[in-house]
């Protein structure tokens, strides 16, 4: 959990910094900065891929994965959830000003930190092999986008680090029970898919090149796994 924990003080302190000098920020050093992070992101997910043993694999891991997701609309799904869970908690009630600008913060930052490919990938890759350089990659993104919310929704922001605790540190749990299950090239050729998706997310959510539907991909990250398995079990190995 030392990513998800990272991932928190990044967000606290964020927020912090949003609160107290966010509205100095020009709207055009903020675009650059996202920028030079998708970059980054885009460099880390080919160096993840380049190790995988077996290019073929992640490949129709990520093809295989892809059916699943369109066919399961996990984009549509995610986004439900969003839209559902903002809807819930901005229309229950009878706020004032301020504690509906709370709420607003805290839903806003939580919808946009916890739903999302990277949140669970990055959660994954720390449960089963401890490695929390993705989780990592995340927290510095959600800590630039943590001094942009707060410096316009305020204090809220700040909260929507429980949401993160509880959520990514509960799927590193439960992929660190399931760790035993995890070969070596099982593990690896994850990582190798779950690059493939980083670079996606550079291309769509942070450089905005094009646009894709990162969601879908995400079966792909029990596919390919499960395609290891297969080779490991009838062929012997990559």
């Amino acid at each position: 959990m030392v990513g998800t924990l990272i991932n928190v003080g990044t967000i606290l302190a964020g927020s912090l910094i949003g609160i107290l000098i966010g509205g100095r920020l020009s709207k055009r050093l903020r675009e650059t900065i996202v920028a030079g992070l998708g970059l980054f992101t885009l460099g880390y997910g080919l160096i993840s891929f380049i190790d995988t043993q077996n290019a073929l694999v992640p490949l129709g891991g990520l093809l295989i994965g892809a059916l699943l997701g369109e066919w399961w609309q996990i984009e549509e799904f995610l986004e439900k959830i969003g839209i559902s869970l903002r809807n819930a908690v901005m229309n229950s009630g009878k706020e004032n000003a301020s504690q509906g600008r709370f709420v607003e913060g805290f839903v806003t930052a939580s919808l946009v930190f916890v739903i999302g490919p990277i949140a669970i990938l990055g959660s994954i890759q720390d449960g089963l092999t401890g490695n929390y350089e993705m989780l990592t990659i995340k927290a510095i993104l959600d800590g630039f986008a943590s001094i942009a919310f707060a410096s316009t929704l305020g204090i809220g922001v700040a909260f929507s680090a429980l949401s993160i605790f509880f959520y990514q540190g509960l799927i590193s749990l439960l992929s660190g029970f399931f760790s035993q299950y995890f070969s070596t090239g099982m593990m690896t050729e994850m990582t190798a898919v779950g690059g493939l998706i980083l670079m996606a997310i550079a291309l769509s959510s942070l450089l905005t090149i094009k646009k894709i539907r990162t969601g879908s991909f995400l079966p792909a990250l029990l596919v390919t796994p499960l395609i290891v398995f297969i080779i490991e079990q009838f062929f012997g190995g990559l």
